[in-house]
């Protein structure tokens, strides 16, 4: 075998654009059709065009990277589809930002240069994330790389909103929707954000035509006090019953307008009497409706007050028309009291902008008869949530669903294939642009200027991505896909519009589960954002400690569905793991030059037997928890074993065979072993930390082409041996008692130390004796093995493990005064702090007036202290007698 070239630090960033770039040319993440393999496909969450790596891209796109290089090594043929979305209001909005710096709008330029400077932008930026995806080691296949409004997403596009037309599933109607001032579209229900925000509950007099007194109406936004059409009271109220039907005057306005009764009014809440304002309000939109009432708009697009809020409030904005309508209320005796309220506010999610419930003409999807099949999919188990719990969120929201409003008022995003004739009015539902109408074959037919909404496309996903609606190679191997990995967060925006739409169309739910993770938490548990200043960029992250490290990070201790904590400290962690795993890589290839892998091992060590048969238990358990998607139990599993098992004991327990000290023959089995644990370590490792294990396996004896191509590891066996284990693990305790000794002992590194082991059995006694080297070597200790102790050794540490005594005698080991005299020193420390903390906790003053946490922390000072106050006590006992 050639020398070995690893060098003697890891340098991440010399490691892994290296290994992509092979990766990559090589074509390692490009499948082909192959009828003959079992198919296994993730389409990739596509992130915003306009978007760059953040930590949520990271942990999802980990998670999807794990899963896809574990199913390639398995011998699956593993396709991970990657994309990115068109994102239609986040890219308009930079497009726009860059024109506002020009003093120009979009209008000045038009709807078709202004779709230029769009693509324009998009061919600039568009990349970047993609770059940064290559950085974190994401194996997808770049040759199917796919886009939202690419040509063939486009025509599924089209293809399904006409056949939903046809299917009398798409229509077009006046409806309240969410109107975002800022964007200047509508937004959907669920992208509406509702935040707790402080207000006021406005008391305001509605007084009867008849002068016969007024009704009292609780309002949070007096300012659609304009838009007024009816007070409604709950038919069941007796305080109202001989209301009802009555006419009011609309204070400041002064129209006429009646008391109605309806089911939707809370006779709780308020006065029990409710203001119906349908153009402004969604629930007064669907109480208008039931009572024929008109619907009058008094809030323009821009968030301003229109002509029909009448001279004194036109213009003005509706902030500051509230302000004014208060002060017109008041001064005209209509204002009866003002009471701070907070309630839940309507923002749109991504300007942060308070919305607009507007009632305007808009497309809509009748969602019952698509959420049905839906639904059933889930209850028969053809679509699994992982965990579980996450199906019931998503059937409550798809059994209480409202139509989905698929149109946006912007230029950028798939335009609705509408043509609408100028001269009969004709609807023309189209796939190529129209000419002529036809149905009275005027030529003056103009195209609806909205366009659909962005998650319609990302709706199709799973199958547009993969050719349809051309019957392709792709679509018919690898649809249904195998998997979807995606955060919580859009259960509702995406997975459920997923489900229905493959069902709509493939006829076949577009994938059998859906793994759910949660999001990236600051380490005060807050979500990371701009406005908070504690996001952390993944790009500085691997710059600064590698892909490597970022990925372990993000996977150990995280568990599906629950969001996890970003420490840095936990990243150091994953760092020294990976530091940790290349120092003993490099001592087992040091100790590998004259190794020829197709030789025979000879007889095996215990050593050996023990690293085997927990190899074959790693090999079970990663496997596992891959399989049910704990990936994060699956990291823990071969950080524990890398790192405590392979590194700290048996890399120890070789040496003296590695060194040619017990003959050559002992030194070709151990490295046979040692090799071969290792690289198969590497390969289970490799789906977590893909380029550091490409670097060690590319270096060991019996490599390929990559890592990647490599077989999963299969449990052997004939290798697995509980005997061996059990075995082991007595002597693996007893040397780590005598260790725990000497350090709490404060025994000299280099100091030999004498130990008694008391072992009455005869087996233990036997198997000690006979495996003693072990112990020696790695405790530092000379062991005298015996049945009984004629009497306990003065000055002489002691414990227990396993059915044996072990007594290290301190006389001549240690300076027995010196030693005591430090304890001593340490114990009356602690002893002064103790009493610090106990004073604390007994001043009634301090435990009322703290924070809660602070006095938790005192507590567990406390018990810390105490702790190590008992321990001193009982080293000191040692060291005295008792005395």
């Amino acid at each position: 075998m050639p020398k070995f070239d690893l060098p003697s630090t890891y340098d991440p960033r010399a490691v892994e654009d290296k290994w992509y770039s092979y990766w990559e040319q090589n074509g390692f993440f490009h499948p082909e059709v192959n009828p003959e393999q079992e198919p296994f496909c993730i389409v990739m969450p596509p992130p915003n065009v306009t978007g760059q790596l953040h930590m949520g891209h990271a942990l999802d796109n980990t998670l999807q990277d794990i899963l896809t290089r574990w199913r390639r090594m398995q011998g699956y043929n593993a396709l991970w589809v990657p994309g990115t979305d068109h994102a239609g209001i986040a890219t308009q909005a930079k497009v726009e930002e860059q024109l506002a710096k020009e003093g120009l709008t979009r209008y000045d330029i038009g709807r078709e240069a202004f779709l230029e400077k769009v693509w324009e932008w998009k061919e600039q930026y568009g990349n970047r994330i993609t770059a940064q995806l290559r950085k974190l080691g994401a194996s997808c296949d770049w040759r199917r790389e796919r886009f939202t409004m690419d040509e063939g997403c486009s025509e599924a596009v089209l293809e399904v909103f006409i056949k939903l037309y046809q299917r009398g599933l798409i229509y077009r109607d006046y409806y309240i929707t969410n109107w975002c001032p800022k964007c200047a579209t509508t937004i959907s229900d669920i992208e509406v954000e509702h935040l707790d925000r402080p207000g006021h509950l406005y008391h305001v007099r509605y007084p009867y035509k008849d002068g016969s007194g007024y009704i009292v109406v609780a309002t949070t936004r007096p300012e659609t006090i304009l838009g007024d059409v009816a007070v409604a009271v709950h038919p069941g109220d007796e305080r109202y019953t001989s209301q009802v039907g009555k006419t009011l005057i609309l204070p400041i306005v002064g129209r006429e307008m009646p008391v109605i009764a309806d089911e939707y009014v809370d006779p709780s809440f308020g006065t029990g009497a409710v203001k119906i304002t349908p153009a402004h309000d969604p629930n007064d939109f669907e109480v208008g409706h039931r009572h024929n009432l008109p619907q009058v708009i008094v809030i323009n697009k821009e968030g301003k007050m229109n002509e029909a809020a009448g001279e004194r409030y036109k213009g003005l904005d509706r902030y500051e028309c509230r302000k004014k309508i208060v002060r017109d209320l008041e001064a005209d005796g209509f204002l009866l009291k003002t009471q701070d309220h907070t309630h839940a506010v309507g923002h749109c999610y991504r300007c942060n902008t308070v919305i607009e419930p507007m009632l305007s003409r808009q497309w809509f999807v009748k969602m019952k008869p698509l959420a049905k099949p839906a639904i059933q999919a889930a209850r028969e188990g053809r679509v699994e949530f992982i965990p579980e719990r996450f199906t019931k969120i998503y059937l409550h929201w798809m059994e209480n669903i409202r139509d989905w409003c698929i149109s946006r008022q912007l230029w950028w995003g798939h335009r609705i294939p509408v043509w609408y004739c100028q001269d009969c009015g004709e609807i023309i539902v189209s796939k190529e642009p129209v000419k002529n109408c036809s149905k009275c074959g005027s030529g003056h037919c103009e195209q609806d200027p909205d366009v659909l909404d962005t998650w319609f496309s990302s709706a199709l996903w799973p199958f547009s991505t993969l050719g349809w609606p051309k019957q392709t190679l792709d679509l018919a191997y690898y649809y249904p896909t195998s998997v979807m990995v995606t955060g919580r967060d859009i259960i509702f925006f995406w997975v459920a519009r997923m489900i229905f739409s493959g069902l709509a169309f493939m006829n076949e739910v577009p994938f059998p589960q859906v793994f759910i993770h949660g999001l990236v938490m600051d380490a005060l548990g807050r979500k990371m954002s701009k406005s908070l200043g504690n996001g952390v960029d993944p790009i500085d992250v691997i710059e600064s400690h590698g892909a490597d490290s970022l990925r372990f990070m993000l996977v150990t201790g995280n568990t599906p569905g629950n969001d996890l904590r970003f420490h840095f400290e936990r990243l150091d962690g994953a760092r020294n793991f990976a530091n940790k795993l290349w120092n003993a890589s490099r001592f087992v290839l040091m100790n590998l030059e004259d190794f020829e892998p197709e030789g025979r091992p000879g007889k095996y060590s215990l050593a050996d037997r023990w690293i085997l048969s927990r190899y074959q238990k790693a090999v079970a358990e990663v496997t596992g928890f891959l399989e049910s998607y704990e990936l994060g139990e699956a990291a823990r599993v071969l950080y524990e074993f890398i790192w405590n098992e392979f590194c700290d004991w048996y890399i120890e327990l070789a040496k003296p065979r590695l060194y040619g000290k017990t003959g050559k023959a002992d030194r070709v089995t151990a490295q046979y072993v040692i090799s071969s644990v290792l690289k198969g370590t590497l390969e289970l490792l490799h789906p977590f930390m893909p380029f550091i294990t490409e670097e060690i396996w590319q270096n060991l004896p019996g490599r390929g082409l990559t890592i990647m191509r490599a077989a999963w590891p299969v449990v052997r066996g004939e290798l697995v041996d509980p005997e061996a284990e059990s075995e082991m693990e007595l002597l693996m305790d007893v040397t780590k008692a005598i260790r725990h000794i000497r350090s709490e002992m404060n025994v000299p590194p280099g100091r030999k130390a004498e130990a008694l082991l008391v072992a009455p059995e005869d087996t233990t006694r036997a198997l000690v004796m006979k495996n003693a080297g072990y112990i020696e070597g790695l405790a530092a200790a000379e062991l005298k093995i015996m049945t009984s102790l004629p009497g306990v050794p003065e000055q002489a540490a002691h414990a227990v493990t396993r059915g044996l005594e072990v007594f290290v005698p301190l006389k001549g080991l240690i300076d027995v005064d010196k030693e005591t005299a430090r304890l001593e020193k340490e114990l009356a420390s602690v002893e002064k702090d103790l009493v610090r903390v106990k004073g604390k906790l007994s001043n009634q003053g301090f435990l009322g007036k703290a924070p809660a946490d602070v006095v938790e922390k005192e507590k567990a000072k406390e018990e810390e202290l105490s702790g190590k106050s008992s321990a001193i006590r009982d080293r000191l006992a040692v060291l005295t007698g008792g005395k």
